[in-house]
C-alpha cells in the first residue's frame, strides 16, 4: 500500500479533530486520495467531520463524473456536497468573457481583445469554478474552524505540479490544502481503486482518455480531444465550443483549432466560417503586432498618455480590427484616444499623468 505524504500540521490539525473536505470530480486521482485519505483517518482515530465536494462545471462535465463522485460518497459514507456556478457552467463562463471582452475593447477599456478561453497561465476554470466557491462554502459551513481541504494532485502529472508542496496554509489562515498522493504514479492510483473494489471513470478505460477533467479540456492532449470528440454525448458541446472559436477567432489551444479535431461533425456553413474564422485571427494578430509593448495593457492600465505616434498606431489597428469584426467601437483617431486615456489617468489623481508629445 503506497505510503500518504503529510505534515506535522496536517497530522495535528486531524487529531484535534478538524474538519476534512476532499476535492472530487469524477477522476481517478481524486478518488484514490479519498479512498487513501478516509482510511488513513480511521487508522489515527479522526473524529471531526468529513465530506466530499464536487464542483459541477456543467455542461463541460461527464455525464459519468457526478455517478462516480456519487458511488465514491457511497462507499465511504460521507455527504457529497455539489457546488454549481449561479451563473451558469464553464461553457457559459467562457461566452461570457468573450462578451465582455467585445464590450471592453469597443470602450478602449483594453488595448487588444482578450481571449475567451482559459488558459494554462490563466486557469480561470479551476480559481472561478472550483478554489473560490469550495473556498467559500467551507468557511460558512466550519465558521472559526481551520479547515483541512485535500487535493489528489500527483508529481508526475506535470512539471509545475512536481513543484506542489505536501501541505500550506492558505492566505486566511483558515484553510490548509494537504495533496497526499504526491509521490503516487497512474499505476498506484488505479490499483488503490481496484484494491476498495471500485472502478474508475469509465473515460480511462472505454473511451481511451488517458485523464478526465472537462470533456474537452485547456490541457487536453491532441490524442484525449480527438477521443472525447469521438463520444456522441460530446457532440453538442464540442460544435457550441467551436462556434465560439469562430465568432472569437481565438483558437480554444493557443494554436490548435479545436474545428480541426472533428471536423465531421460540422456542417458546411461551419466549416467554412472556420476557415474565415482562422483568417480572422491571422489578420488581427497581424494588425495588433503594430502595438508595442509598452502600450500593453498592464496591472494599473494605462500608467501614461500615449505619445501622438502611438496613439495614431492603437487608433489605426482599432479601425482595422474593428472593422473586420463589425464592431461600433469608440476612440478611433489620435484625439479620441487621448481624451479616453486622459479619463483614466484623471481617475487615479495619485498618479500624475505625463503628458503626451
Amino acid at each position: 500500500m503506497m505510503r500518504l505524504s503529510i505534515t506535522p500540521a496536517i497530522e495535528s490539525l486531524i487529531a484535534t479533530g478538524s474538519p476534512v473536505a476532499i476535492g472530487v470530480s469524477g477522476g481517478k486521482d481524486s478518488q484514490a486520495s479519498a479512498l487513501a485519505v478516509c482510511n488513513y483517518l480511521d487508522r489515527v482515530g479522526h473524529a471531526g467531520p468529513r465530506l466530499l465536494v464536487h464542483s459541477d462545471l456543467g455542461s463541460v462535465e461527464w455525464k459519468d463524473s457526478h455517478a462516480v463522485c456519487q458511488d465514491l460518497a457511497d462507499h465511504l459514507g460521507l455527504e457529497l456536497v455539489v457546488l454549481r456556478r449561479d451563473k451558469g457552467g464553464l461553457m457559459e463562463r467562457w461566452e461570457a468573457r468573450w462578451r465582455s471582452s467585445m464590450a471592453r475593447y469597443r470602450d478602449l477599456s483594453t488595448v487588444t481583445l482578450v481571449p475567451c478561453w482559459s488558459t494554462p497561465s490563466l486557469r480561470f476554470c479551476t480559481s472561478e469554478m472550483k478554489t473560490h466557491p469550495i473556498t467559500a462554502m467551507l468557511r460558512r459551513r466550519f465558521p472559526g474552524e481551520v479547515v483541512i481541504n485535500v487535493t489528489g494532485i500527483r508529481r508526475d502529472e506535470s512539471r509545475r505540479r512536481a513543484k506542489s508542496a505536501i501541505a500550506e496554509m492558505d492566505r486566511g489562515g483558515r484553510l490548509w490544502n494537504w495533496r497526499p498522493i504526491l509521490d503516487w504514479s497512474a499505476d498506484d492510483v488505479f490499483a488503490s481503486i481496484a484494491r476498495h473494489g471500485l472502478q474508475p471513470h469509465p473515460a480511462y478505460f472505454e473511451f481511451g482518455m488517458s485523464r478526465v477533467s472537462c470533456r474537452f479540456c485547456i490541457m487536453s492532449s491532441l490524442a484525449d480531444l480527438a477521443a472525447a470528440a469521438a463520444r456522441p454525448e460530446a457532440h453538442d458541446l464540442y460544435r457550441r465550443m467551436v462556434l465560439l472559436e469562430i465568432a472569437s477567432s481565438f483558437a480554444f489551444q493557443g494554436g490548435r483549432w479545436l474545428g480541426d479535431i472533428a471536423p465531421h461533425l460540422l456542417d458546411s456553413i461551419q466549416r467554412r466560417a472556420l476557415f474565415h474564422a482562422k483568417d480572422m485571427a491571422a489578420r488581427r494578430m497581424t494588425a495588433e503586432s503594430r502595438i508595442t509593448p509598452a502600450m500593453l495593457y498592464v496591472r494599473g492600465w494605462p500608467t501614461r498618455m500615449l505619445t501622438d505616434a502611438e496613439a495614431d498606431t492603437l487608433a489605426s489597428v482599432r479601425r482595422e480590427v474593428t472593422a473586420l469584426f463589425g464592431f461600433k467601437s469608440r476612440c478611433l483617431d489620435r484625439d479620441s484616444v487621448h481624451e479616453r486615456y486622459a479619463q483614466f489617468l484623471a481617475a487615479k489623481p495619485s498618479r500624475p499623468a505625463m503628458l503626451h508629445v
